[in-house]
């Protein structure tokens, strides 16, 4: 009977199989439907005990498009891993009490993100809030009784019109909607809704969450340090909407809620972190110099504000992510170097060593930095581990020594075939200086082969792209394309001179460097000099938009979400009150022609390269009007061109998987178009 009811489906299931492994032996190229299938690693929470770790299990699903996280739980040894949520849903930011008997997490299984604890020994999860709006940077008491966190208030107001009383039964259109912020509309967010983030302090065994602070701006991660007294940072200055960057560090008295500043230069304090014994306060910041570029340093004081001293002022690198170690000496961090993101320790004298050079990033598009670790009491730690050839898993270690505990994507890339990535260092033309990039070369290359040449150039433009997993990359290459990354004058990782030499010069000499690279790999035997494309997204946009304007060397170019008119764009991008004193040396209409010469608009009377412009519909980073610009001005100079949008997307165009396949398939169809 048992044979009856399973022979022919178990007939069926070996069909399949079959077929499936002859797909998989014929067929070994990274395809863009396998996006669907990578997964990856945020968030490992070491125990207190440094004995387990909490870690976030990120997958996507296709039928959904969405992307989903569940949080899974793994000994220190990397036995017994173990789901602890499960389901098509987001379940993320799992916070350990001081016992590390239990945790907090986000998650929205029930329509909105609320917070939930979660105890090990009961296996049991209990809702803890049902708030209007999601749950932010929450923290333990000492004692573990209580919770603190930030959530946002809406800020209620009169309407300034007034309108008369609507007949019973007559539809009319939804009221005006009234704006007087500076900021009034978020990239992903949209159209803000007035008001400000909020601190809440929510018993553990249940409750209502009181909010202790009313504040005209928003407070962000509040620590506990003492049992009546939370730390955080914020902005409370009276000229906050001008001077966004200027925020200090405060306490709060629980009781009274009494606010008091411990801070007070110009210029960033934030993300205090105290010391185990709770005599010090570690944070982050600078000087407010007003330049394009500007490194945090770590500052440690009394937890009374006193005695403030940088310990990091000779370290020439970007600082982020500081937590005290066990004995109060020193503190870990991590930082970019030369396209490697690094986990090290300071002393409070200002030495550092490094201890892990792989913090893997976690953009599976493309190779940008953005691996996090944390680290237990007892000086253990955990990251995020990655490299070109996988997306960040979880990772463990203690001292320099350390372990891999996961491969999330073993069973797709045991069948697939990645391309070989190649580490190139060439001199920029403009002044000699080194310029680091990376080479990517098709599955299966053959150096007796042509192959075309991609240049693909990253966004920020403070930011940089390194020995990290690319989706995008690997699709190019695996097409029959060589691609070519590389880290010109203003990206970071490489200290404030080299990021700045593009302060208020932006584009202009980074075109050199790019090009050297281009001229650099050209000296291969195997570049066919013929087919040569260019693309680049936001900041690279930016740079792909200038690089055609200058030459018509490239066959085609797909100009990706980028600005092409810094006048429209200070003044329509989602922060209005940053970029030009940070970009620029001050308003446009003061600036015009400095503008103007920076901007690819200029220029685009000068392109004759067969031009793709993409943008989401959504993007308020560097809005589609800023596309639409440029593709008028190439339809009116007769330039072959076409603009792609993508419904919905806002400027992180491939955050759904379908969107990063569009945008794959789009750029690679425009190209084959074009190539030879």
């Amino acid at each position: 009977m048992l044979y009856q009811l399973f022979s022919r489906p178990f007939i069926v299931f070996i069909a399949i199989l079959s077929s499936n492994l002859f797909y998989s032996q014929s067929n070994k190229e990274f395809k863009p439907i396998d996006v669907f299938s990578l997964e990856y690693v945020s968030n490992p929470k070491i125990s207190p005990n440094g004995r387990k770790v909490l870690y976030v299990r990120n997958f996507k699903d296709i039928m959904t498009d969405k992307n989903y996280s569940n949080i899974w739980i793994i000994n220190f040894d990397g036995t017994n891993n173990t789901p602890l949520t499960t389901g098509n849903q987001n379940d993320f930011d799992p916070t350990w009490s001081n016992s590390g008997d239990k945790f907090t997490y986000k998650s929205n299984s029930d329509d909105s993100v609320q917070l939930y604890l979660h105890v090990l020994d009961q296996k049991s999860n209990q809702k803890l809030t049902n708030l209007q709006k999601s749950v932010s940077s929450v923290s333990w008491s000492e004692d573990d009784e209580y919770l603190v966190f930030t959530s946002f208030v809406e800020k209620s107001s009169s309407s300034f019109i007034k309108m008369p009383i609507k007949p019973k039964g007559a539809k009319w259109n939804k009221p005006a909607i009234e704006i007087n912020d500076i900021k009034y509309r978020s990239d992903g967010r949209g159209y803000l809704t007035q008001g400000f983030s909020q601190i809440f302090i929510l018993p553990v065994e249940g409750g209502t969450p009181r909010q202790i602070t009313f504040l005209n701006n928003n407070a962000a991660s509040p620590k506990w340090l003492t049992k009546n007294k939370i730390i955080f940072s914020g902005n409370l200055h009276e000229d906050s909407d001008i001077e966004p960057r200027n925020s200090e560090i405060y306490f709060v008295d629980t009781i009274s809620e009494k606010i008091k500043p411990l801070t007070f230069r110009l210029g960033p304090d934030y993300s205090p972190v105290i010391s185990h014994d709770k005599s010090k306060i570690a944070y982050l910041g600078f000087d407010e110099k007003y330049l394009g570029y500007q490194q945090n340093n770590i500052y440690i004081m009394s937890n009374d504000g006193k005695n403030i001293e940088n310990i990091s002022e000779n370290f020439n690198r970007n600082i982020s992510n500081i937590n005290w170690s066990e004995d109060g000496k020193g503190l870990y961090f991590q930082y970019d170097d030369k396209g490697m993101t690094k986990l090290a320790y300071i002393s409070t004298s200002g030495k550092v060593n490094n201890i892990v050079s792989q913090l893997g990033g976690m953009s599976l598009g493309r190779p940008y930095s953005g691996g996090t670790y944390s680290v237990s009491k007892n000086d253990r730690y955990a990251y995020t581990y990655g490299n070109v050839y996988n997306p960040s898993d979880l990772a463990v270690g203690y001292n320099k020594s350390s372990k891999r505990l996961t491969s999330l994507n073993k069973d797709l890339f045991d069948h697939k075939k990645l391309g070989d990535v190649e580490e190139v260092w060439f001199k920029s033309s403009f002044d000699e200086r080194q310029i680091q990039g990376w080479l990517v070369k098709p599955p299966n290359f053959d150096p007796s082969k042509k192959y075309p040449l991609i240049l693909e150039i990253h966004g920020g433009p403070f930011s940089n792209y390194g020995f990290r997993f690319s989706a995008e990359i690997q699709l190019f290459a695996s097409k029959g394309y060589m691609v070519l990354y590389a880290n010109p004058r203003g990206s970071t990782s490489y200290g404030n001179e080299f990021a700045n030499l593009i302060h208020h010069n932006y584009p202009n000499q980074d075109y050199d460097d790019l090009m050297s690279g281009v001229d650099h790999i050209l000296k291969r035997s195997y570049i066919d000099e013929e087919n040569l494309f260019v693309t680049g997204g936001s900041g690279g946009g930016v740079l792909t938009a200038w690089i055609i304007g200058k030459t018509d060397r490239f066959k085609a170019a797909v100009v990706a979400k980028p600005v092409i008119n810094w006048y429209s764009f200070v003044l329509y991008a989602d922060n209005i009150n940053t970029y030009y004193k940070y970009w620029f040396p001050g308003l446009p209409w003061d600036n015009l022609e400095h503008y103007m010469k920076r901007s690819p608009i200029s220029y685009v009377g000068n392109v004759k390269t067969p031009t793709m412009l993409l943008t989401g519909e959504q993007d308020f980073r560097t809005p589609i009007a800023e596309s639409e610009q440029f593709y008028a001005g190439l339809k009116l100079n007769k330039v072959e061109s076409m603009l792609v949008r993508i419904p919905g997307a806002s400027h992180g165009i491939a955050a759904r998987p379908s969107n990063l396949i569009t945008k794959v398939n789009a750029i690679v169809a425009w190209f084959d178009k074009y190539r030879n």
